[in-house]
């Protein structure tokens, strides 16, 4: 709690700043957004260095989960205790599309069509706002993925339509994570941009002593330029959760 003296008239006034409202940010996905423990380092969801950009007044609670499509998250039961735990003021930060968007048979539990796909973005809209939360929609995060040219693939193009006609018709902030990356992995090119994903050499990394090779998931400096990708976006669509982002002592930003 802050003072402030104000003099006015001769008299002393005393204005007092109330410390902000503390609020939940629940985030909702698959993978590419989720927490790893440490013995799956240097793998990182985005919304892990996500949660250390805001003061105190924010919890984070990140319930996105691996290989989870919207249709899975909801027949799991992973969305119905969060809709019972929101409270007012609240944001739901909502990610999906990787495995919504997987139809070789292998993934066939998880295959969602874009209709359905629209549907369940619209269930999780429509019960968020019911509780007087504040959903935010957000494109899946690209791969890298790159054509003969050397010119980044555009892999999500239904699902991210779908996520911005959703947006659009309900009035929902949408966070264009899917262009935001694309432009950054772009920018870097099909060599660098491996520096950010999961591209780990045999006997590089203890947890992965034959290596590995992924093109969707991030290691840990990825996974924070991702995050900060959609720092700048909550930035830029000036939802009121910018005034919880902690500035930079250096900065003032």
């Amino acid at each position: 709690m802050k003072l402030k003296k104000i003099f006015t008239a001769g008299f002393l006034l005393v204005a007092v700043t109330l410390p902000p409202k503390p609020i939940k940010i629940y985030m909702i996905g698959d993978s590419t957004m989720c927490l790893y423990t440490k013995d799956r380092l240097p793998l990182t969801g985005w919304g892990m260095p996500f949660a250390d950009y805001f003061d105190s007044s924010v919890s984070i609670r990140n319930e996105a989960r691996g290989g989870r499509s919207t249709r899975t998250f909801i027949s799991e039961n992973r969305w119905a205790p969060i809709v019972d735990s929101l409270q007012a003021g609240d944001y739901v930060l909502i990610q999906f599309g990787h495995n919504d968007e997987a139809n070789q048979p292998q993934f066939a539990d998880r295959y969602t069509p874009v209709s359905d796909y629209r549907k369940n973005l619209i269930l999780f809209i429509t019960q968020a706002r019911g509780k007087n939360a504040i959903p935010v929609l957000i494109t899946p995060v690209t791969r890298c993925s790159f054509d003969k040219d050397g010119k980044i693939k555009e892999t999500h193009l239904e699902y991210s339509n779908a996520v911005r006609a959703v947006g659009d018709s309900l009035k929902v902030p949408v966070i264009d994570l899917d262009e935001r990356s694309r432009e950054l992995v772009d920018k870097l090119g099909p060599e660098t941009a491996k520096m950010i994903y999961m591209q780990v050499d045999s006997g590089e990394h203890p947890n992965y002593p034959l290596g590995r090779r992924d093109n969707t998931h991030f290691n840990e400096y990825g996974a924070r330029l991702m995050a900060e990708l959609v720092l700048n976006e909550i930035k830029r669509l000036h939802l009121d959760l910018e005034d919880r982002i902690v500035k930079s002592k250096q900065t003032g930003k």
